[in-house]
Parts: structure tokens; sequence; C-alpha cells
């Protein structure tokens, strides 16, 4: 699934993407550091990866995405 970086703390490695019908999604460092990114910038296109339905879905990667 795609997305776009809306927030990025690096000191905790976590922020949050907007899905693209502008919902926010917030990922934590285990996601961040999964995708093997070092740094993100809001406005980037990024392809996540979710877990779970609703309430509890969760994202467990975040990458840049490529074309």
């Amino acid at each position: 699934m795609q997305a776009t970086a809306y927030t990025y703390d690096a000191g905790t490695r976590s922020g949050q993407v907007l899905l693209d019908d502008g919902t926010p999604l917030p990922f934590d460092a285990a996601a961040f550091d999964a995708g093997g990114l070092r740094l993100l910038r809001p406005g980037q296109r990024v392809r996540i990866e979710t877990a779970g339905e609703g309430e509890e879905r969760r994202i467990t990667l975040v990458t840049l995405q490529t074309l």
C-alpha cells in the first residue's frame, strides 16, 4: 500500500503517514527499522505494509516508494 509521510521524529524513529484517503496512521520504530531507512521527510511517498483491521491496524514496515 502507498502513503505519504506526514510526520517523523528522528529521536524516536516514529511518526505518521497519510493514507491516500487522508487517514493518518502512526508507525513506530520497529516499522521504520524494518524498512531500512535512515531518514524520512514529510511529503515523501512511501510504501507501507500493515497488520490488523480497523482500530487495530498498525504499520509493520515503512520504506520509500520506488517506481
